[in-house]
């Protein structure tokens, strides 16, 4: 699926997007904000964003965080404006494989949607570029270790947009060659169907 025809279908999923996927939501992001211990100071941005969520859960706990959240879709941008309180959070559409800022502009950038990327390595690549020296990615995606995410025909069925997952090992190869030393990774487990990887890694050239 091109990135044109993700758009599309996250345009038409964005008004019922957060009440189809609430439960997966609520316990990944949350783990991930536990799992992250983003910086108060530390600028942010936050790849394929969605609405926004992540943002929301972040700035409740720091109101003043400055971050970015930047999707390809921009219906999923405007479907729930969670933070328009906080001139400190902004959002624009933009692809991961594009990011429009300058590099070395962010201490943290952080992506859950790492198995929509059908160009992971040119994703990491900007990645890279628009963090600061010594600055921090923090992914959490779908693993491959686990047998769901081991079905590559059984995955479009709950997600058309997918594009492909990796093992823990792979996804780790992926961080490296890009350009990243791993500090701290897992997998997880969330109910019966989802298995998940995280891991933070540090850019070092």
């Amino acid at each position: 699926m091109s990135e044109i025809e993700i758009r599309q279908q996250y345009d038409r999923l964005a008004n019922i997007y957060d009440r189809r996927w609430h439960s997966y939501i609520t316990n990944t992001l949350s783990f991930l904000n536990t799992w992250a211990k983003i910086s108060p100071q530390a600028k942010v941005l936050d790849v394929a964003c969605g609405t926004g969520e992540f943002e929301r859960v972040i700035l409740a706990e720091n109101p003043h965080q400055s971050i970015i959240g930047v999707d390809i879709s921009e219906q999923m941008l405007e479907a729930q404006p969670k933070c328009r309180n906080h001139s400190n959070a902004v959002f624009q559409t933009a692809s991961a494989a594009l990011l429009p800022f300058e590099n070395c502009t962010f201490d943290v950038v952080s992506a859950n949607a790492f198995h929509y990327f059908d160009c992971p390595k040119t994703a990491l690549a900007e990645i890279n570029r628009v963090l600061k020296r010594n600055g921090q990615v923090i992914i959490l995606d779908w693993c491959k270790d686990y047998f769901l995410c081991r079905c590559d025909r059984l995955l479009p069925l709950f997600d058309p947009a997918y594009q492909q997952c990796y093992t823990q090992v792979e996804f780790h190869r992926l961080l490296i060659d890009g350009g990243f030393k791993i500090q701290r990774d897992r997998r997880v487990r969330f109910g019966l169907l989802w298995g998940l990887m995280v891991a933070t890694a540090t850019k070092v050239f």
